[in-house]
Protein backbone atom coordinates (compact mmCIF):
# COMPACT_ATOMS: atom_id res chain seq x y z
CA UNK A 1 0.00 0.00 0.00
CA UNK A 2 2.99 2.01 1.06
CA UNK A 3 4.62 1.46 -2.60
CA UNK A 4 1.16 2.25 -4.13
CA UNK A 5 0.87 5.55 -2.35
CA UNK A 6 4.40 7.10 -3.45
CA UNK A 7 3.64 5.85 -7.37
CA UNK A 8 0.80 7.77 -7.02
CA UNK A 9 2.08 10.68 -5.48
CA UNK A 10 5.20 10.38 -8.79
CA UNK A 11 2.10 10.63 -11.05
CA UNK A 12 0.91 13.74 -9.69
CA UNK A 13 4.43 15.64 -9.05
CA UNK A 14 4.53 17.17 -12.76
CA UNK A 15 0.77 18.75 -12.38
CA UNK A 16 2.10 19.82 -8.78
CA UNK A 17 5.10 21.94 -10.40
CA UNK A 18 2.88 23.20 -13.49
CA UNK A 19 0.66 24.57 -10.77
CA UNK A 20 3.23 26.86 -9.32
CA UNK A 21 2.48 30.45 -8.79
CA UNK A 22 3.76 32.91 -11.64
CA UNK A 23 4.04 35.67 -9.24
CA UNK A 24 2.81 38.10 -6.72
CA UNK A 25 0.78 41.10 -5.91
CA UNK A 26 3.50 43.06 -3.97
CA UNK A 27 1.67 46.28 -3.30
CA UNK A 28 -1.33 47.42 -3.47
CA UNK A 29 -3.57 50.47 -2.48
CA UNK A 30 -7.95 51.19 -2.52
CA UNK A 31 -10.38 48.70 -3.88
CA UNK A 32 -8.14 45.94 -5.46
CA UNK A 33 -9.93 42.76 -6.13
CA UNK A 34 -8.95 39.08 -7.56
CA UNK A 35 -10.72 35.86 -8.93
CA UNK A 36 -9.36 32.63 -9.75
CA UNK A 37 -10.57 30.80 -13.15
CA UNK A 38 -13.97 30.17 -12.92
CA UNK A 39 -14.62 32.21 -9.65
CA UNK A 40 -16.62 35.15 -8.85
CA UNK A 41 -14.35 38.32 -7.83
CA UNK A 42 -13.65 39.00 -4.27
CA UNK A 43 -10.77 41.23 -2.36
CA UNK A 44 -7.06 40.67 -2.58
CA UNK A 45 -5.76 39.32 0.25
CA UNK A 46 -2.20 40.47 1.36
CA UNK A 47 0.51 39.84 -0.92
CA UNK A 48 -1.85 37.21 -2.94
CA UNK A 49 -0.06 34.60 -5.17
CA UNK A 50 -1.48 34.52 -8.43
CA UNK A 51 -1.76 31.70 -10.73
CA UNK A 52 -2.47 31.23 -14.67
CA UNK A 53 -6.17 31.65 -15.19
CA UNK A 54 -6.15 34.37 -12.53
CA UNK A 55 -7.67 38.04 -12.69
CA UNK A 56 -7.10 41.11 -11.02
CA UNK A 57 -9.36 44.26 -11.10
CA UNK A 58 -8.87 47.66 -9.65
CA UNK A 59 -11.88 50.18 -8.59
CA UNK A 60 -11.63 53.63 -9.36
CA UNK A 61 -9.60 54.37 -6.45
CA UNK A 62 -7.34 51.02 -6.49
CA UNK A 63 -3.90 50.36 -7.79
CA UNK A 64 -1.97 46.83 -7.54
CA UNK A 65 1.75 45.83 -8.39
CA UNK A 66 2.27 42.63 -9.86
CA UNK A 67 5.71 40.77 -9.31
CA UNK A 68 6.38 37.91 -11.38
CA UNK A 69 8.61 35.06 -10.69
CA UNK A 70 11.27 36.04 -13.07
CA UNK A 71 11.20 40.10 -11.22
CA UNK A 72 9.15 41.25 -14.51
CA UNK A 73 6.44 43.81 -13.16
CA UNK A 74 3.23 44.95 -14.52
CA UNK A 75 1.67 47.92 -12.33
CA UNK A 76 -2.10 48.44 -12.73
CA UNK A 77 -3.89 51.55 -12.39
CA UNK A 78 -7.57 52.26 -10.96
CA UNK A 79 -10.21 50.94 -13.13
CA UNK A 80 -8.02 48.42 -14.58
CA UNK A 81 -8.81 44.47 -14.93
CA UNK A 82 -5.95 42.05 -16.11
CA UNK A 83 -6.34 38.20 -17.10
CA UNK A 84 -2.64 36.19 -16.17
CA UNK A 85 -3.17 34.13 -18.79
CA UNK A 86 -0.33 32.15 -19.12
CA UNK A 87 3.80 32.73 -17.69
CA UNK A 88 6.04 29.87 -18.07
CA UNK A 89 9.99 30.55 -17.66
CA UNK A 90 13.21 28.79 -17.49
CA UNK A 91 16.82 29.04 -17.93
CA UNK A 92 16.55 29.32 -21.93
CA UNK A 93 13.32 31.17 -22.75
CA UNK A 94 10.25 32.75 -21.13
CA UNK A 95 6.70 32.99 -22.57
CA UNK A 96 3.81 34.52 -21.34
CA UNK A 97 -0.20 35.96 -22.26
CA UNK A 98 -1.80 38.65 -20.38
CA UNK A 99 -5.01 40.22 -21.30
CA UNK A 100 -5.79 43.94 -20.72
CA UNK A 101 -9.64 44.10 -20.93
CA UNK A 102 -9.77 47.71 -20.11
CA UNK A 103 -7.71 50.35 -17.94
CA UNK A 104 -4.04 51.26 -17.57
CA UNK A 105 -1.13 49.56 -16.88
CA UNK A 106 3.01 49.60 -17.29
CA UNK A 107 4.21 46.95 -18.24
CA UNK A 108 8.59 46.21 -17.18
CA UNK A 109 9.50 43.29 -18.95
CA UNK A 110 12.87 41.86 -17.62
CA UNK A 111 15.41 40.34 -20.27
CA UNK A 112 18.34 38.10 -19.40
CA UNK A 113 21.31 37.03 -21.80
CA UNK A 114 20.54 34.09 -23.34
CA UNK A 115 17.07 33.77 -22.48
CA UNK A 116 14.60 33.88 -25.61
CA UNK A 117 11.16 35.73 -24.27
CA UNK A 118 7.98 36.10 -26.09
CA UNK A 119 5.39 38.14 -23.73
CA UNK A 120 1.97 39.05 -25.24
CA UNK A 121 -0.38 41.97 -23.79
CA UNK A 122 -3.22 41.85 -25.59
CA UNK A 123 -6.74 43.80 -25.28
CA UNK A 124 -9.99 42.79 -27.63
CA UNK A 125 -8.46 44.41 -30.83
CA UNK A 126 -4.36 44.75 -30.05
CA UNK A 127 -1.38 43.30 -29.23
CA UNK A 128 1.79 43.90 -27.76
CA UNK A 129 4.53 41.57 -28.34
CA UNK A 130 7.49 42.31 -25.48
CA UNK A 131 11.02 41.05 -25.80
CA UNK A 132 12.23 42.84 -22.84
CA UNK A 133 11.65 46.22 -22.58
CA UNK A 134 9.02 48.81 -20.70
CA UNK A 135 5.76 50.50 -21.89
CA UNK A 136 2.74 51.50 -21.01
CA UNK A 137 -0.72 50.52 -22.35
CA UNK A 138 -4.23 52.39 -22.41
CA UNK A 139 -7.75 50.30 -23.62
CA UNK A 140 -11.05 51.94 -23.78
CA UNK A 141 -13.46 50.11 -25.35
CA UNK A 142 -12.27 49.10 -28.94
CA UNK A 143 -9.04 51.60 -28.68
CA UNK A 144 -5.53 51.39 -27.58
CA UNK A 145 -3.17 53.51 -26.92
CA UNK A 146 0.87 52.68 -26.16
CA UNK A 147 3.83 54.33 -24.89
CA UNK A 148 7.55 53.44 -25.10
CA UNK A 149 9.60 53.48 -22.03
CA UNK A 150 12.62 50.84 -22.95
CA UNK A 151 13.42 48.76 -26.56
CA UNK A 152 11.18 47.90 -28.93
CA UNK A 153 7.59 47.18 -29.28
CA UNK A 154 5.71 45.46 -31.51
CA UNK A 155 2.24 47.03 -31.65
CA UNK A 156 -0.34 45.03 -34.27
CA UNK A 157 -4.20 45.12 -34.95
CA UNK A 158 -6.53 41.85 -35.95
CA UNK A 159 -4.62 41.38 -39.13
CA UNK A 160 -1.45 40.70 -37.68
CA UNK A 161 0.50 43.84 -39.46
CA UNK A 162 2.49 45.25 -36.60
CA UNK A 163 4.12 49.05 -36.05
CA UNK A 164 7.22 49.14 -33.73
CA UNK A 165 6.90 51.28 -30.90
CA UNK A 166 10.74 52.97 -29.96
CA UNK A 167 11.00 54.30 -26.55
CA UNK A 168 9.88 57.86 -26.14
CA UNK A 169 7.07 57.74 -29.03
CA UNK A 170 3.60 56.46 -29.16
CA UNK A 171 0.92 54.29 -31.63
CA UNK A 172 -2.90 53.68 -31.07
CA UNK A 173 -5.27 51.90 -32.82
CA UNK A 174 -8.98 50.81 -32.48
CA UNK A 175 -11.23 48.61 -33.70
CA UNK A 176 -8.56 45.64 -34.60
CA UNK A 177 -6.86 48.41 -37.65
CA UNK A 178 -3.37 48.00 -37.68
CA UNK A 179 -1.58 50.19 -35.29
CA UNK A 180 -0.93 54.23 -36.50
CA UNK A 181 2.76 55.10 -37.48
CA UNK A 182 4.55 55.70 -34.20
CA UNK A 183 5.25 59.66 -33.15
CA UNK A 184 7.76 61.41 -31.29
CA UNK A 185 6.85 62.50 -27.75
CA UNK A 186 7.68 65.78 -27.45
CA UNK A 187 8.27 67.85 -24.59
CA UNK A 188 6.33 70.43 -24.18
CA UNK A 189 3.04 69.01 -26.05
CA UNK A 190 -0.25 67.47 -24.70
CA UNK A 191 0.77 63.97 -25.58
CA UNK A 192 3.96 64.83 -23.10
CA UNK A 193 1.44 65.76 -20.43
CA UNK A 194 -0.50 62.46 -20.94
CA UNK A 195 2.48 60.23 -20.54
CA UNK A 196 3.65 62.07 -17.53
CA UNK A 197 0.40 61.52 -15.90
CA UNK A 198 0.21 57.97 -17.07
CA UNK A 199 4.07 57.06 -15.99
CA UNK A 200 2.40 58.82 -12.38
CA UNK A 201 -0.70 56.82 -12.23
CA UNK A 202 1.50 53.62 -13.00
CA UNK A 203 5.02 54.55 -11.07
CA UNK A 204 6.66 52.69 -8.09
CA UNK A 205 3.75 54.19 -5.83
CA UNK A 206 0.59 55.39 -6.68
CA UNK A 207 -0.67 58.67 -7.28
CA UNK A 208 -2.25 61.21 -4.71
CA UNK A 209 -5.51 61.88 -6.95
CA UNK A 210 -6.34 59.71 -9.64
CA UNK A 211 -8.40 63.22 -11.57
CA UNK A 212 -5.29 63.41 -14.28
CA UNK A 213 -4.90 59.58 -14.84
CA UNK A 214 -8.70 59.61 -15.34
CA UNK A 215 -8.74 62.19 -18.25
CA UNK A 216 -5.72 60.64 -20.11
CA UNK A 217 -8.26 59.43 -22.98
CA UNK A 218 -9.58 62.71 -23.20
CA UNK A 219 -6.71 64.17 -23.69
CA UNK A 220 -5.17 62.01 -26.43
CA UNK A 221 -8.37 61.83 -28.07
CA UNK A 222 -8.00 65.81 -28.08
CA UNK A 223 -4.16 65.34 -29.26
CA UNK A 224 -5.98 62.96 -32.04
CA UNK A 225 -7.76 66.16 -33.64
CA UNK A 226 -4.54 68.32 -34.42
CA UNK A 227 -2.74 65.12 -35.47
CA UNK A 228 -5.24 63.84 -37.27
CA UNK A 229 -5.91 67.28 -38.90
CA UNK A 230 -2.14 67.84 -40.09
CA UNK A 231 -2.46 63.59 -41.73
CA UNK A 232 -4.91 64.81 -44.05
CA UNK A 233 -2.80 67.93 -44.93
CA UNK A 234 0.31 65.81 -45.93
CA UNK A 235 -2.35 63.47 -47.86
CA UNK A 236 -2.30 60.43 -45.29
CA UNK A 237 -5.97 60.30 -45.39
CA UNK A 238 -6.60 56.53 -44.41
CA UNK A 239 -4.89 57.51 -41.43
CA UNK A 240 -6.51 60.90 -40.46
CA UNK A 241 -9.61 59.29 -40.71
CA UNK A 242 -8.48 56.22 -38.24
CA UNK A 243 -6.95 58.83 -35.37
CA UNK A 244 -10.03 60.67 -36.11
CA UNK A 245 -11.89 57.57 -35.00
CA UNK A 246 -10.08 56.86 -32.25
CA UNK A 247 -10.50 60.33 -30.99
CA UNK A 248 -14.08 59.15 -30.87
CA UNK A 249 -13.56 55.65 -29.33
CA UNK A 250 -11.74 56.96 -26.30
CA UNK A 251 -13.75 59.97 -25.05
CA UNK A 252 -17.29 60.87 -24.21
CA UNK A 253 -16.86 64.34 -24.67
CA UNK A 254 -19.21 65.98 -26.53
CA UNK A 255 -17.05 68.61 -28.31
CA UNK A 256 -14.56 66.58 -28.98
CA UNK A 257 -16.52 63.95 -30.64
CA UNK A 258 -18.19 66.39 -32.44
CA UNK A 259 -14.75 68.24 -33.74
CA UNK A 260 -13.75 64.13 -34.88
CA UNK A 261 -16.68 63.58 -36.88
CA UNK A 262 -16.17 66.73 -38.69
CA UNK A 263 -12.93 66.48 -39.53
CA UNK A 264 -14.06 62.74 -40.67
CA UNK A 265 -16.43 64.56 -42.62
CA UNK A 266 -13.97 67.29 -44.14
CA UNK A 267 -11.69 64.32 -45.17
CA UNK A 268 -14.22 62.30 -47.25
CA UNK A 269 -15.44 65.70 -48.73
CA UNK A 270 -12.37 67.41 -49.48
CA UNK A 271 -10.22 64.84 -50.15
CA UNK A 272 -11.67 61.43 -51.03
CA UNK A 273 -14.82 62.51 -53.08
CA UNK A 274 -16.59 60.75 -50.87
CA UNK A 275 -19.89 63.14 -50.36
CA UNK A 276 -22.00 60.21 -48.85
CA UNK A 277 -19.71 59.34 -46.41
CA UNK A 278 -19.07 62.85 -45.34
CA UNK A 279 -23.28 63.89 -44.94
CA UNK A 280 -23.28 60.86 -42.52
CA UNK A 281 -20.40 62.48 -40.14
CA UNK A 282 -22.48 65.67 -40.35
CA UNK A 283 -25.84 63.99 -40.06
CA UNK A 284 -24.38 62.64 -36.74
CA UNK A 285 -23.33 65.99 -35.38
CA UNK A 286 -27.05 67.01 -35.66
CA UNK A 287 -27.61 63.88 -34.03
CA UNK A 288 -25.95 63.51 -31.47
CA UNK A 289 -24.67 66.77 -30.53
CA UNK A 290 -27.75 69.17 -30.64
CA UNK A 291 -26.38 71.94 -28.47
CA UNK A 292 -23.01 72.86 -29.07
CA UNK A 293 -21.15 75.43 -31.25
CA UNK A 294 -20.21 72.56 -33.67
CA UNK A 295 -24.40 72.53 -34.70
CA UNK A 296 -23.56 75.52 -36.60
CA UNK A 297 -20.80 74.02 -39.31
CA UNK A 298 -22.27 70.56 -39.00
CA UNK A 299 -25.88 71.83 -40.36
CA UNK A 300 -24.25 74.58 -42.82
CA UNK A 301 -22.03 71.37 -44.30
CA UNK A 302 -24.92 69.24 -44.05
CA UNK A 303 -26.97 71.79 -46.66
CA UNK A 304 -23.90 72.33 -48.57
CA UNK A 305 -22.89 68.54 -49.03
CA UNK A 306 -26.82 68.30 -50.35
CA UNK A 307 -26.32 70.93 -52.31
CA UNK A 308 -23.52 69.34 -54.13
CA UNK A 309 -25.09 65.74 -54.28
CA UNK A 310 -27.86 67.44 -56.25
CA UNK A 311 -30.32 66.97 -53.80
CA UNK A 312 -32.19 70.12 -54.21
CA UNK A 313 -35.30 69.75 -51.78
CA UNK A 314 -32.92 68.46 -48.53
CA UNK A 315 -30.65 71.37 -49.45
CA UNK A 316 -33.38 73.72 -49.45
CA UNK A 317 -34.84 72.48 -46.14
CA UNK A 318 -31.51 72.34 -44.11
CA UNK A 319 -30.45 76.35 -45.41
CA UNK A 320 -33.88 77.34 -43.89
CA UNK A 321 -33.09 75.30 -40.84
CA UNK A 322 -29.73 77.25 -41.07
CA UNK A 323 -31.19 80.93 -41.26
CA UNK A 324 -33.73 80.02 -39.04
CA UNK A 325 -31.51 78.54 -35.98
CA UNK A 326 -28.71 81.26 -36.47
CA UNK A 327 -29.76 83.87 -37.83
CA UNK A 328 -26.72 86.12 -37.56
CA UNK A 329 -24.56 82.82 -37.83
CA UNK A 330 -20.80 83.13 -39.43
CA UNK A 331 -22.17 81.21 -42.77
CA UNK A 332 -25.42 83.42 -43.32
CA UNK A 333 -24.04 85.20 -46.38
CA UNK A 334 -23.08 81.60 -47.82
CA UNK A 335 -26.25 80.43 -47.28
CA UNK A 336 -28.63 82.75 -48.39
CA UNK A 337 -26.41 82.78 -51.88
CA UNK A 338 -26.93 79.35 -52.08
CA UNK A 339 -30.47 79.25 -51.06
CA UNK A 340 -30.83 81.66 -53.86
CA UNK A 341 -29.76 79.98 -56.67
CA UNK A 342 -31.69 76.78 -55.33
CA UNK A 343 -34.85 78.68 -55.21
CA UNK A 344 -34.47 80.10 -59.10
CA UNK A 345 -33.80 76.78 -60.21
Amino acid sequence: MRNFFIFCLMLLLPAVVCAAPVGSVTKAKGTVLYKSRGGAYQQLGAKLLVNEGDWIKTGKDGWAELTLSDNSRFTIANGSELEIQSYLVSKTSKTGSFGLTQGKLRASVMKLAGQQTDIKVKSSTAVAGVKGTEFLMLSQGPANVFFGNEGTVSVSGASGDSEPLPADTMTQNTRGYRPTSAVRVDQGTPLAKAKQDFEAATGSLPPAEWGDADNLANIIARWNINHGHYLADAGRHDEALQVFQIALDLTTLSDVRADARLERGSVYARFLDHPEAALAEYLLVLEEHPRIPQMETALYNTGQTLYEMGKTDLAKARFRQYLAEYPEGRYKSSVETLLNVLERQ
